[in-house]
């Protein structure tokens, strides 16, 4: 029985419904993810379980299942920082199957119990050869990646703490609602924003004791979104 058979409908179904194949001619969508999970082999990891390493050869990507992976990197002085976490329905490493040398430019860690898939980086790049739709809507995601990580950039070296942590408290309250789950720990939230640990626990306490918001490790609620988007509005572009 071949790996195809394996994934099934449904998982070929869960890649065509990813930004990168939407917007394709009728029934190309579902003809490339056929391609693209041809050679794919099954991922399963517990929390934690590391998946690739940095500097590892970059010989496939991952579709996540269900569960959360992150890409993370060390810091010189040892201080761990997570870049991005990945959820259901999501591709990882994508952008690591075009890099001329060859390997994963960070390491990823599964965060919970996970279930997903490992697509060949020959596949993929066979594919945007048969379909310039596909490549063109690969470029276009990397080259909004990019956009992202030079406006984030700017916006860390020339914002503050309480701009940083209000910005990043918004982009969750836009996507979860009042209720916030932090996909970080305050240890790695810090390193994400470039602040010192001590500086950040005293943001939350401060931030607390005002009424912003409340809550303790990774649960939190936002009860004045006014104010914090008044400190997040310098993160704004204008497209």
């Amino acid at each position: 029985m071949t790996n195809i058979n394996l994934a099934g409908a449904a998982v070929a179904a869960l890649l065509a419904r990813h930004p990168l194949l939407q917007g394709l001619p009728p029934g190309v969508a579902q003809e490339v993810a056929v391609d693209l999970l041809r050679g794919a082999s099954p991922l399963r990891a517990e929390a934690g379980q590391i998946l690739f390493s940095e500097g590892d050869e970059a010989s496939s990507y991952v579709l996540i299942e269900s569960g959360q992976a992150e890409v993370m990197r060390y810091s010189y002085n040892g201080d761990e920082r997570v870049f991005r976490v990945f959820e259901p329905g999501q591709l990882m490493a994508e952008a690591a199957m075009f890099m001329p040398h060859g390997r994963y430019p960070m390491q990823a860690r599964a965060r919970s119990a996970l279930q997903g898939w490992r697509l060949c980086r020959r596949q993929l790049h066979d594919a945007c050869r048969r379909c310039p739709e596909l490549a063109l809507k690969l470029l276009a995601a990397l080259s909004k990646s990019l956009y992202d990580q030079v406006n984030k950039v700017d916006w860390m070296t020339s914002s503050s703490a309480p701009e940083r942590l209000a910005n990043y408290l918004m982009g969750l309250h836009e996507r979860q609602g009042a209720a916030l789950t932090l996909p970080l720990n305050q240890r790695q939230l810090a390193a994400h924003l470039g602040i010192r640990a001590e500086t950040l626990s005293r943001l939350l306490n401060d931030w607390q004791t005002q009424g912003y918001i409340s809550g303790k490790r990774c649960q939190w609620a936002v009860h004045d979104p006014a104010h914090l988007a008044r400190l997040a509005t310098m993160a704004k572009r204008p497209f």
